[in-house]
């Protein structure tokens, strides 16, 4: 084990620059990157970026909600973070009486600021290697679990995890400081915050407005606590300066944040995989879903307004999947993958590590029909939405059905889930060989002939009219319930016992490859715990001819505005701005080539000073591979530049009020 973990130590600490600006770091480690940021322009230093003895850059940073990054700008516990990543918050709030989706939200004082249920942000108070620990432990999840234990004793709000990199090589314990009293502050109208919409999702030149603020609460010894009238505007150990200064091409950037899933040392089968069959499929299969969305919310402002955020959710995944496996594709990324595990099973001959990816490739084999069923299943028949209702509603204690039901049915309309169940089941019949269908499945068709009647049946029985006294035996219930059950006991035993083997063989493959390349160095697959990435403002040449600019600007806005079109309406007022001709070249967003995925929605893009220049939210479309293998030339990450949120909120909507405690930096 020793010599295990001096090997991993080699690698981690090797002074030789991974490829060009890829690379997701860990706060706690970035001493070993520091000369190389440096090199590139950053000003400050490791204990500026992770400090537990001191306020560091961290301090500023929270996870938002389950899967998005924010950011602290202001001593009084004010939030930046993307309009995305506040949506479904904001569209809470929102109603036909009070579409704030659509007018937008400012609280130009406190007591308008609107509390959240549910939504919460956590800050990373530290994070500790208990790699010796958890190796010597026989049984990992109780070592875990004590450790856990350890971290949270005595402390308000503490929150733990132990997390596994390198697949299992190496573990971290990370503890957070969790607050639950986060208030909306404001938002732009959607079409600002969503100018684009799905068009323009994933895609370069952007004009995406993609923020909404909050602030974080405490009581009034500054300490985690729920809502209450009583709590306090939270005092952050540090908070962003917003810099006024913009960018340039060149110029040197840093991303902070909460990166959500990557895939950097996966074997050419599980690339295949992914690129040749599941995204084929639930691109397919997301697309029935989208188009009967489409249809109904084009027809009426309240479904709009219901579906704006599940739309969102659905497209999000939907377009990014097309992107990946268009860039897989490009790439040639399969068969760069055989090559270098050919070269490694060359070097691996008479080591431990021979027949490691041959041993890979027998397990995918075996596992890639119950992944696909398990796939399709989630994608098609667990996500029609009146079954789901019903589990949750069976499930939930008496006294808290009504909740349950009303939080349901306020963004809910059948037409929609309808007309979806029967293009989904039609195409589960289809592309689902029988031998990984229910029997429940083949006994219904049999009994109503064809999808469309099966859900005529469905969608008239008594619960999804409203009666709710029978739930367990309800034909709505009673189909959750058949393919929920295959799903947990047909293929997720199956599913988890070879991912398992899997992940047993990449621990000993992940340490072949740090031998194998011992020059190389590795960074760790992203798991939703904090990280850096670093690189510089710089555009892209996606085909032969063509090169994008990094910077896009409101006249992009304007050349894209077109009332006929929803996504592409902007308000009046930014119309009437543009046209007093002194805005022409106001920035909007801005590229760079720091390595981000899901997860880093959000997240702070931070200059060589260390202060705030824009917001992160998404990637171009070319690029969006860069969870299995990044690319530097085509790799890119997209910001809002944080000029446009404040010309937003001062100029356009004269709410500058909420920004006079953000302090402001050229």
């Amino acid at each position: 084990m020793r010599r295990i973990l001096s090997i991993l130590a080699g690698a981690l600490l090797c002074v030789v620059p991974a490829l060009a600006d890829e690379g997701m770091w860990l706060p706690s480690l970035i001493s070993q990157r520091i000369a190389d940021m440096q090199a590139k322009g950053f000003k400050l230093d490791a204990e500026d970026i992770y400090s537990v003895n001191q306020a560091s850059l961290k301090d500023a940073v929270v996870l938002f909600g389950g899967g998005c990054t924010g950011e602290v700008v202001s001593k009084e516990g004010l939030l930046f973070t993307n309009y995305h990543c506040g949506y479904s918050y904001i569209q809470r709030h929102s109603s036909v009486e009070h579409d704030y989706l659509k007018d937008g939200y400012w609280a130009l004082k406190r007591e308008d600021e609107l509390p959240n249920p549910g939504l919460s942000v956590s800050f990373l108070d530290r994070m500790e290697d208990v790699s010796a620990i958890m190796n010597d432990a026989e049984d990992k999840e109780l070592a875990a679990a004590e450790l856990v234990k350890q971290a949270t004793a005595g402390g308000k709000g503490l929150s733990a995890s132990v997390e596994a990199l390198y697949y299992g090589n190496q573990y971290f314990l990370f503890v957070y400081r969790v607050f639950s009293d986060v208030r909306f502050v404001g938002a732009p109208p959607s079409s600002i915050g969503k100018f684009g919409g799905d068009t323009d999702n994933w895609m370069w030149p952007r004009h995406t407005g993609d923020f909404s603020i909050f602030r974080i609460y405490a009581d009034k010894d500054n300490n985690p606590a729920p809502y209450s009238p009583d709590n306090v505007p939270y005092t952050p150990k540090k908070y962003f300066k917003v810099s006024l200064a913009g960018v340039k091409e060149g110029d040197f950037t840093f991303i902070y944040g909460f990166p959500g899933s990557t895939q950097e040392y996966i074997t050419s089968d599980a690339v295949r995989y992914i690129s040749e069959v599941s995204d084929p499929a639930k691109i397919g299969l997301r697309t029935l879903r989208l188009d009967a969305q489409k249809k109904y919310m084009g027809q009426s402002q309240a479904v709009r307004i219901q579906y704006s955020s599940k739309n969102a959710s659905v497209s999000n995944s939907w377009k990014k999947w097309q992107g990946e496996m268009k860039g897989i594709r490009k790439m040639k990324t399969v068969q760069t993958k055989k090559e270098y595990e050919a070269a490694f099973e060359k070097w691996a001959k008479g080591t431990r590590y021979e027949g490691i990816t041959e041993k890979l490739a027998d397990i995918y084999r075996r596992l890639e029909p119950f992944n696909y069923a398990r796939e399709y299943t989630s994608e098609s028949a667990l996500a029609v939405e009146l079954p789901q209702f019903a589990s949750s509603y069976f499930s939930a204690q008496p006294e808290n059905r009504e909740a349950v039901k009303e939080n349901f049915l306020k963004d809910y309309y059948m037409p929609i889930d309808k007309e979806s169940f029967v293009a989904l089941m039609t195409a589960y019949g289809k592309n689902v060989n029988e031998e990984f269908r229910p029997l429940y499945y083949e006994q219904q068709m049999a009994l109503y002939g064809s999808e469309q009647a099966w859900a005529d049946a469905l969608f008239s029985s008594p619960f999804a009219r409203g009666d709710y006294s029978d739930v367990e035996n309800d034909p709505v219930y009673i189909f959750r319930r058949e393919f929920t059950k295959y799903y947990n006991e047909q293929l997720l035993p199956v599913y988890r016992d070879l991912t398992a083997q899997i992940t047993e063989l990449y621990h000993d493959y992940m340490q072949g490859q740090m031998e194998f390349e011992p020059d190389k160095t590795f960074y760790p697959d992203a798991n939703l715990t904090l990280r850096v990435a670093y690189g510089k403002v710089q555009g892209y040449e996606p085909q032969d001819g063509i090169y994008y600019h990094p910077q896009s600007t409101l006249t992009g806005i304007i050349e894209k505005d077109n009332p006929d079109i929803f996504d592409y309406d902007i308000p009046q007022a930014l119309r009437d701005i543009y046209a007093t001709g002194l805005y022409d070249d106001q920035p909007v967003c801005f590229l760079a080539t720091n390595h981000t995925t899901g997860g880093n929605s959000g997240s702070p893009i931070i200059n060589a000073d260390g202060n705030l220049i824009g917001l992160n939210f998404d990637r171009v479309w070319e690029g969006t591979q860069s969870d299995v293998t990044f690319d530097p030339e085509i790799c890119r990450n997209i910001s809002l530049d944080v000029r446009y949120l404040v010309f937003v909120v001062d100029k356009v909507f004269h709410a500058g009020a909420i920004l006079q405690e953000v302090e402001f930096v050229n």
